[in-house]
């Protein structure tokens, strides 16, 4: 079992019978779906929230029914991954396209578990590739924009086509290295207009499950 499976196995656990769940986006998120199949066959009974397109077709695919955000009152939980995360629980995320949609039910969940495997955890974000979902109209402009504030951006293409989010709109990848300041810099970048959301997600993530070679931890906030 590699560190993505271990991590997605150990947050079955968390989740309990009568939960409103939300399930992310990704990789690790896709074992996490394949073991949420398993425990819900034996018994486990949940309503489910998705956070893409692809989450959606994985999870009916395995017999895991889908609901609206807007059918529930709340969500209970959040299982999500993770680009990268920092000492402080601050995040990216939106390597897979889903930011907008992630970020909409996290900030409805009344706690928000990230699963990651031992590369994500960093001591500073920026490494990974900021993605910033903007609308198709006047993306290139916002590009140029970026261009000239020193964040060497970069439209975002799947085989050499655009990458269209699930609202229909693009991202741009901002290449930082260094975010020296997250929560400053979401803010400063949703207040240009075009931008519909950041990849920055401060402040939300309650509990980390992080798998390592020879172990998987717990860290609470």
């Amino acid at each position: 079992m590699n560190e993505k499976q271990a991590v997605a196995v150990k947050a079955v656990e968390f989740v309990e019978t009568g939960m409103v769940l939300g399930i992310g986006t990704g990789s690790t998120v896709n074992y996490f779906i394949n073991a949420l199949a398993d425990k819900i066959k034996d018994g486990l009974k949940i309503t489910a929230v998705s956070t893409s397109a692809a989450t959606t077709k994985l999870a009916e695919s395995l017999g895991i029914r889908i609901t609206s955000l807007d059918e529930v009152e709340k969500v209970d939980l959040t299982i999500d991954g993770a680009d990268e995360v920092d000492a402080q629980f601050n995040g990216i995320k939106g390597g897979g396209g889903a930011l907008l949609f992630e970020k909409i039910v996290a900030k409805a969940s009344q706690q928000n578990i990230w699963i990651v495997d031992s590369s994500k955890i960093v001591k500073q974000l920026g490494k990974f590739p900021l993605p910033v979902e903007v609308t198709t109209f006047g993306a290139y402009r916002l590009l140029q924009h970026f261009d000239e504030l020193g964040y060497r951006p970069i439209v975002r293409k799947i085989n050499s086509q655009t990458f269209i989010t699930d609202s229909g709109n693009y991202i741009i990848d901002l290449h930082l290295d260094v975010i020296k300041d997250p929560a400053n810099l979401e803010t400063e970048l949703k207040l240009i207009t075009g931008v519909v959301e950041c990849g920055l997600f401060i402040n939300i993530a309650n509990r980390i499950i992080a798998g390592y070679p020879d172990r998987i931890e717990i860290i609470n906030k």
